[in-house]
């Protein structure tokens, strides 16, 4: 929502976004400038490595990137909200009507002529960042379930499995019936199309 504020009330021919903390290598910007000028529409940063990171934080960067996509193209990994964008970017995103603005969806999103350069990250100059790692796992989710079709396909495939193992299901009851003269309980045929009827559903949504 900050970034978002700060593009509506941005005016100029282009617009660096970077964040508070001041861990962005500044000296970068004029090489962004350059590029624009060169024709790039937007020139984003990526981290040169993540070595400093925990384990814990790298696999989970990794998973994400491998989950997310857009309609329009890959997310680039480990790319940041430190970036150049020229005011057609900044327009196109302005004119976006979208409430939960993951951000990094909607860069890749609106197209454009892109550039990467890589950085190194500087150490935080003093505080401690308020992101935690729930924040920054919902702010995961909302990347994955707003661009990716990854979780409605998981779904799709969950529906259809609980749908055939009813069947299976079904048809077991009805052999053991024919074959063995076994009794069969209400609630097994109940079951068995409980499970029937949930894995449509899923299907169906």
């Amino acid at each position: 929502s900050a970034l978002q504020a700060g593009l509506d009330a941005s005016s100029g021919d282009c617009v660096v976004l970077l964040d508070a903390d001041f861990q962005h290598p500044l000296d970068v910007i004029p090489q962004m400038v350059e590029r624009w000028r060169a024709g790039v529409d937007m020139v984003y940063t990526t981290k040169a490595h993540r070595a400093e990171e925990p384990w814990l934080r790298q696999l989970g960067s990794r998973l994400f990137y491998r989950l997310v996509s857009t309609r329009r193209g890959a997310l680039p990994p480990d790319a940041g909200d430190f970036r150049l964008l020229d005011r057609r970017v900044v327009d196109a995103l302005c004119a976006l009507p979208e409430r939960n603005r993951f951000m990094k969806g909607l860069y890749a999103w609106v197209g454009f002529r892109s550039e990467g350069i890589a950085i190194e990250m500087h150490e935080r100059p003093e505080g401690t960042s308020h992101f935690s790692g729930m924040k920054l796992a919902s702010l995961a989710l909302t990347g994955i379930t707003a661009f990716s079709i990854k979780p409605l396909r998981l779904v799709t495939l969950t529906g259809i499995a609980i749908s055939a193992g009813s069947l299976l299901m079904a048809a077991w009851i009805v052999f053991e019936k024919l074959f063995f003269g076994q009794d069969i309980p209400g609630f097994t045929t109940l079951a068995a199309a409980v499970f029937l009827l949930s894995g449509v559903q899923l299907v169906s949504l």
